[in-house]
């Protein structure tokens, strides 16, 4: 790891945990709500303390003036819903690109257990290799998905997590197993940084109940989409978050503090 990567690792985190929040999904599920008016949700969110968003390259103008001086990713590789397999990411930029468009780490998905996963593991390879020339964080996507692959079971998860990190990746996210006891042996697999995906929107206590879980097992925080970025107060929900990822906070206590309801 070069002075530069450590340098940029700060930009997009605080004292080593990480509140991000992705936006990329206008490429893969169209612009949603949350994303249509980008600017206020990146303002709302690095507002409520995430550390840093991510994006596709080509959003990066709409970025910088609404992120409050937070981390930009820009992210590598993208899929849609409506194509043949939302499984087969493709190349949408390269570290070049994002060091042009301000960008302060790259990320990159890989769907371990997948029929794409040599193509991906390849690609994954080459960008490490490219981020590394530039002194450019890359974190790694991976994720447990294909035939047969249980997408919260702790071993696939671990293996992602450990594939990862001999590819030369900085941070790792990956989806969450359920349970602290259980995403122990995920965070142990590696020397990286583990933070987790959000996956589809639930209660507030869910995702606050989650992100604790994280913490507890040894995880460094969350790479969270849809949760935070499509709830009706996006700078709230990202406020309970960065409560429990960088002040160590209860549930209860991230979620009243938030000013969010203590729903059961």
């Amino acid at each position: 790891m070069t002075v530069g990567t450590d340098a940029r690792l700060d930009r997009i985190g605080t004292d080593g945990s990480y509140v991000i929040v992705p936006m990329d999904h206008g490429i893969t599920i169209g612009a949603v709500q949350g994303l249509k008016d980008i600017e206020s949700t990146i303002d709302g969110v690095t507002s409520g303390g995430a550390d840093a968003v991510l994006t596709q390259k080509g959003i990066a103008p709409r970025v910088h003036d609404n992120k409050n001086g937070k981390g930009y990713i820009v992210h590598l590789n993208g899929s849609t819903t409506i194509g043949p397999d939302e499984n087969d990411k493709r190349m949408t930029g390269t570290v070049e690109e994002a060091v042009r468009v301000g960008a302060d780490a790259v990320s990159f998905h890989i769907n371990v257990g997948s029929d794409h996963e040599p193509d991906q593991l390849t690609q994954l390879s080459e960008v490490t290799e490219q981020a590394q020339r530039f002194g450019m964080p890359v974190l790694a996507m991976a994720y447990a998905r294909g035939p047969g692959v249980d997408p919260e079971d702790p071993e696939a998860l671990g293996h992602a997590v450990r594939l990862a990190e001999e590819l030369g990746a900085d941070i790792v996210k990956t989806g969450y197993s359920g349970d602290a006891d259980s995403f122990q042996h995920v965070v142990e697999s590696t020397r990286l940084p583990v933070v987790i995906a959000g996956g589809s929107k639930g209660t507030d206590r869910e995702t606050i109940e989650m992100v604790r879980g994280v913490m507890d097992a040894g995880g460094a925080g969350v790479s969270m989409g849809r949760s935070i970025f499509q709830h009706e107060d996006p700078e709230a929900i990202a406020r309970a978050v960065a409560g429990v990822v960088h002040d160590d906070l209860s549930t209860e206590d991230a979620l009243a503090e938030a000013g969010l309801a203590l729903e059961a």
